[in-house]
């Protein structure tokens, strides 16, 4: 039960950054995309600015 609930986060983790990374041309970022993704769920719950440019890249507003 444990390994599943490792797996489904690892894929959670995975998927958000796929996401991120493919629209990250409509953030307002210019660099740091390589950082940017991997951190996200970090930066996610802590910067309001990421949290507007996260939800660009994934709808993409």
């Amino acid at each position: 039960m444990n390994s599943l609930i490792i797996l489904l986060a690892m894929a959670g983790y995975g998927y958000g950054a796929w996401r991120f990374w493919r629209g990250f041309h409509r953030t307002n970022f210019s660099q740091g995309r390589l950082y940017l993704t991997l951190l996200w769920p970090v930066f996610l719950v802590a910067d309001k600015r990421y949290r507007q440019n996260f939800s660009k890249a994934l709808k993409g507003r």
